[in-house]
């Protein structure tokens, strides 16, 4: 009957069920159609709810489609088409990169940097951001057999490019906030010409993401050639920065 299948419909777009939902006969492998369901349905809000979820599958199903990856919420829709490393959101100007699961660009930083470390020793690889192992079948990552005082070194290494990465994290994010302030302010009747402090914030915000990323592209090379460049061209980047 009409009301079942109404119940039923609107359980499945609930638990975000209803793409795959086929007929509550346990012996039917039937699925309703699209028509089918618009005729059931009556309320606005839940139609809207299902009408995401056929368009969430199909920008799931499309492997050049994906969603802006901005954590403050943003649900515009991102065209990869050969863009490659990434691309600013039209909406909302974040910069996702869609060649992995990280949530924003992250360059100098390679994707693999962005997630994957390896023991020196035993060659074991872990996640950088959770810790937990790159294969499940390892199970003594934590009591690796490398060298202690290599280890302590690694560490403090670790410990050292870690803290200048999320410093510059920080930074960014006060930078972020004092853009929205000055934004705010901006509305104000007299004071509307704050063009070049809003740009001024905006330059700030990049550098800070790119000097963050910046540690962990050199923690990864610090034994190529090229490092005592890319070294002295952070440190430029890092004082031009504090200055502005």
């Amino acid at each position: 009957s009409q009301p079942c299948w109404s119940e039923y419909l609107v359980t499945r777009i609930e638990q975000n069920m209803v793409v795959s939902c086929t007929c509550p006969i346990s012996e039917c492998r039937a699925q309703p159609t699209t028509a089918f369901i618009y005729s059931i349905l009556s309320s606005e809000e839940i139609i809207a709810k299902y009408e995401k979820a056929l368009l969430r599958r199909y920008v799931e199903c499309c492997s050049n489609l994906t969603w802006c990856t901005n954590p403050q919420g943003c649900d515009q829709i991102l065209l990869k088409d050969g863009l490659g490393y990434g691309a600013a959101c039209s909406k909302c100007s974040w910069i996702s990169c869609f060649n992995c699961n990280f949530p924003e660009a992250h360059y100098p930083a390679s994707c693999s940097h962005m997630s994957r470390m390896t023991c020196a020793k035993c060659s074991h690889g872990f996640c950088w951001r959770c810790l937990k192992p790159w294969r499940p079948n390892h199970k003594d990552y934590y009591n690796c057999s490398a060298m202690v005082s290599k280890a302590a070194w690694q560490e403090k290494r670790f410990q050292d490019y870690n803290e200048r990465c999320t410093f510059h994290h920080h930074a960014r994010e006060f930078a972020t906030s004092l853009r929205n302030r000055i934004s705010s302010i901006r509305e104000m009747p007299k004071i509307r010409n704050l063009t070049f402090v809003l740009d001024a914030c905006k330059v700030l915000e990049q550098a800070r993401k790119v000097l963050a990323y910046s540690c962990v592209y050199s923690y990864y090379n610090q034994d190529t050639e090229s490092m005592d460049i890319v070294e002295q061209q952070t440190e430029s980047l890092e004082l031009l920065t504090n200055a502005l």
